[in-house]
């Protein structure tokens, strides 16, 4: 018989690291795992940060790959349709340049300001019965400064980033910050290492996020406001939830103009199998965040 000892022991070999009171948390839930998208879909696009970030990808594609200004926002766009992000076109393209520095220069000058304690959805969060846990295309410090300016830090198992998708330490590493509150798993990477950027919209991509966070896809609703990612989350067999839109996209099976509206849309998210109400997990104690990196 397998304990919830086994269980944890089985994901910390896969570089996963299950809290002992999340294990088996949401039995009898319709579904046991959630998967969230982060940018634009825990906070709202007005929030300006998407025209920050990508005011900073055209400053870093003149300055420091030296192309031409006329041609960026041109090459910014067809980049994001064909790959996925500009970042991965640029790759794609023979451009070199450190991921960490592009990172750091689109990222690291966003108005983070900008962004408020949500006790809104940070309530609705602890109250969900299931395992959840973040996918963005995002760097691991750009995850961690949204989720804390959110006040949503506690409020997630764990982060599937850039970093766990495309890593690129040949060993792996476990590290703690100072205050000991959170730590980054660094994977064994699978590939070489110029190997494509792995990213959404890529099947692939959300696949790898499947197998990483270890869920089954049939008992997980994926959280995500780009049309083209809930599509091929439909098509890795995932349940599918199309944020910041009123209007069902292909391969969503809801639509949420807000975040906030989830419990009105997706009330079987604290249902049962036969419907019945389950009762509400309120989480008292702040726990750590894994990053799956």
């Amino acid at each position: 018989m397998h304990t919830e000892n086994d269980e944890a022991n089985r994901a910390e070999k896969q570089g996963i690291f299950l809290k002992m009171d999340d294990v088996g948390r949401s039995g009898g839930a319709k579904y046991d795992y959630l998967l969230f998208d982060l940018d634009d879909t825990l906070y709202p696009l007005s929030s300006g940060l998407n025209l920050s970030c990508r005011k900073n990808i055209e400053e870093f594609m003149q300055q420091h790959l030296h192309i031409e200004e006329s041609e960026v926002p041109r090459m910014c766009l067809e980049l994001y349709r064909e790959y996925g992000t500009t970042m991965a076109g640029l790759k794609a393209l023979g451009y070199e340049f450190d991921n960490d520095e592009f990172h750091s220069h689109v990222h690291g000058r966003l108005p983070y300001d900008s962004l408020k304690h949500d006790m809104v959805l940070r309530n609705l969060l602890l109250s969900m019965p299931q395992r959840k846990i973040i996918f963005t295309n995002g760097d691991k410090a750009h995850a961690v400064q949204v989720l804390n300016r959110l006040g949503l830090e506690d409020c997630f198992e764990g982060i599937i980033c850039f970093e766990t998708l495309n890593p690129h330490h040949l060993e792996p590493v476990d590290c703690r910050t100072s205050d000991d509150q959170m730590v980054i798993i660094e994977r064994t990477p699978e590939g070489k290492a110029n190997s494509p950027i792995l990213c959404k919209p890529s099947v692939e991509a959300i696949e790898a996020a499947i197998r990483i966070a270890n869920v089954d896809p049939k008992k997980t609703i994926f959280f995500d406001d780009s049309a083209r990612n809930i599509a091929s989350g439909k098509a890795a067999g995932l349940h599918t939830v199309i944020v910041g839109s009123s209007v069902l996209v292909p391969g969503a099976d809801h639509a949420l103009s807000s975040i906030h509206n989830i419990k009105e849309a997706i009330p079987e998210i604290w249902e049962g199998e036969g419907g019945q109400q389950l009762e509400h997990f309120i989480k008292s104690t702040a726990v750590d965040t894994v990053i799956l990196a």
